[in-house]
């Protein structure tokens, strides 16, 4: 990954970072397939930074690009949307969505698109919330990094994502999450919300040498999740 930066103002002055994420090959500047440019911000909140959770996610993405060809994927909470902007590349038609009321967010999501050349529609979607657009949404895949990160707001991420499962028969909810979450409480929602896991795996274990090295000391989980029945 590489990042340059550049300064921009309004009321006051902020620092705008691009960093360049690399996939395929041996994922470096030399030996790729495709690189992302992702726009980001230090100074706003948490939706204009890539996380951790986002690297894996859009890793495994790439590494699993066979089952994002033509199909319909959505991401939820995407924030500099990564993951999203994979899918993307690789052949998937993408939705990005995060909270209805952040747009600066859902601006900075619409740059880096046209950043990366890709067409992606770019939509307000609070979780728990059921406006108009959620009954037209059927996604074969959600996407979610580092979505579970606050405990408040479990319920209503699980509501969402119940929903748009039900509504697209045949999908997956494919998230990333640190361990700091509690496997044991995301599973008790899981029953509550009649859903089932299908794969957990260790975050590092999809990812290339050189890209796990730079996010030593987290500790995260990938798990896919359909309904249960």
């Amino acid at each position: 990954m590489e990042t340059s930066s550049e300064g921009s103002s309004d009321e006051a002055t902020r620092m705008t970072t691009i960093s360049r994420h690399y996939f395929g090959g041996d994922s470096s500047q030399f030996d790729h397939h495709f690189y992302v440019d992702i726009i980001e911000n230090m100074e706003e909140d948490y939706g204009m930074f890539v996380w951790p959770c986002s690297i894996v996610l859009s890793e495994y993405v790439w590494q699993q690009r066979s089952r994002f060809q033509g199909i319909s994927v959505l991401e939820l909470g995407a924030g500099t949307s990564l993951p999203g902007i994979v899918a993307a590349k690789v052949g998937s038609d993408v939705i990005l969505t995060d909270k209805s009321h952040n747009s600066e967010v859902l601006s900075n999501v619409r740059s880096i698109c046209d950043q990366n050349e890709v067409n992606c529609q770019i939509l307000g979607l609070s979780w728990g919330e059921w406006d108009t657009n959620i009954f037209d949404l059927h996604p074969k895949i959600i996407l979610g990094a580092d979505v579970l990160y606050d405990t408040t707001g479990f319920d209503d991420l699980f509501s969402t994502v119940t929903f748009l499962l039900k509504n697209s028969p045949q999908a997956v909810f494919i998230t990333t999450y640190h361990n700091r979450s509690g496997h044991h409480l995301i599973e008790m929602l899981m029953v509550k919300w009649g859903l089932k896991c299908i794969r957990l795996l260790d975050g590092f274990s999809v990812m290339p040498p050189q890209k796990a090295s730079s996010l030593q000391g987290s500790n995260i989980q990938l798990i896919e999740i359909t309904l249960d029945n």
